[in-house]
């Protein structure tokens, strides 16, 4: 699970935002989309296999689908899932022409780093520059990007730093920028208490119960993230499998501790990082989009609307569906990165 954005966004997050609440407080009312049946008996589609390639600090394991001359589309998943959150909407949109490219984040399937002395950094920034070294091994210049939870952040990051290398975005939970200044303010205690896991992490005893109950610990959070999304035992082990990875605790222990300053990052970020605090608008098209079940710590729509200074719509996606929106709820994501190529 992800979304530390900035103070103002995260003293939101009690209580999932009403419709009349978010039609008054956006410029644009927000469309109410019912999703399509939600994907928990392991059945849709799958990706058949996958391939690698180095960029950046990484040998990179992502999947592709639809025709090689098809406008790109790159989706970036969250923690505690990986690619397999868009098995379903990524064939929607290749069987729509998309060339569609799903990676592993830094920790999760068969990412790689590819020297051992590289450090195993979870910072925000570090991410994001994954996905535009992605974007330069495989020659592509511009791309559609799309993501939720630590994928939102990322591709946020992306579309803030480097707009001339994306077309347009979709972001589940808005905008998720954020710094260490802002998350080192306090929230009052039930918003505290959302964050559970992450001061779990900031201790030995945390990084060691994740390590030996990896899977129990996504299971779990996965349950609490999405409280009416009924996945089956297969559909879970599936992305599983992902959190195998020699780098995974590392990663995630690593990107929860930077978060809240008592892990240090990288110094070639550190520019970046500077930019990124002081919270960046956004100029490319964009929707955000929001289930409404979401068990996750996420930003009221209200709180970040400003922050896109485009093309902007939001949608609020109905039929009890949680955080991992484009799997509960492929159609529903394929649609928006449909509509946010044509506005």
């Amino acid at each position: 699970m992800t979304l530390t954005p900035p103070d103002t966004q995260r003293r939101q997050f009690l209580g999932l935002v009403s419709t009349a609440v978010a039609a008054a407080a956006l410029p644009l009312s927000p469309t109410r989309a019912m999703a399509a049946p939600k994907q928990g008996a392991g059945g849709g589609r799958s990706f058949d296999s996958l391939q690698q390639i180095d960029a950046g600090p990484l040998n990179i394991g992502y999947a592709e689908m639809g025709p090689a001359g098809g406008r790109p589309v790159l989706l970036f998943h969250g923690w505690p899932y990986d690619i397999h959150a868009f098995a379903e909407a990524a064939g929607i949109l290749a069987d729509k022409g998309y060339r569609v490219i799903v990676p592993h984040l830094r920790g999760h399937g068969t990412t790689r780093f590819l020297s051992a002395s590289t450090q195993r950094n979870g910072q925000q920034a570090a991410l994001a520059a994954d996905g535009i070294a992605l974007m330069d091994a495989l020659g592509i210049k511009q791309a559609l990007v799309a993501g939720f939870d630590w994928g939102a952040r990322t591709v946020n990051i992306m579309a803030a730093l480097w707009p001339e290398r994306c077309k347009a975005m979709v972001s589940v939970s808005g905008y998720l920028i954020g710094s260490q200044a802002a998350n080192a303010k306090p929230l009052p205690p039930k918003a505290e208490l959302q964050w559970w896991y992450q001061f779990y992490f900031a201790t030995e005893r945390g990084r060691a119960g994740y390590a030996a109950n990896t899977a129990d610990f996504a299971r779990l959070i996965w349950q609490q993230a999405s409280p009416q999304w009924h996945f089956d035992d297969e559909t879970f082990q599936r992305s599983a499998a992902s959190f195998a990875n020699p780098d995974h605790v590392d990663i995630v222990i690593h990107n929860y501790r930077w978060r809240l300053g008592l892990a240090d990052g990288e110094r070639q970020y550190d520019a970046n990082e500077a930019k990124l605090a002081a919270g960046p608008t956004i100029s490319i098209p964009t929707i955000t989009m929001e289930g409404d079940a979401n068990g996750a710590p996420h930003p009221d729509p209200s709180a970040y609307a400003a922050k896109f200074k485009g093309p902007y719509a939001f949608r609020l996606i109905t039929g009890g569906i949680g955080h991992n929106l484009p799997q509960e709820a492929p159609q529903a994501f394929a649609q928006a990165v449909i509509d946010v190529d044509k506005m």
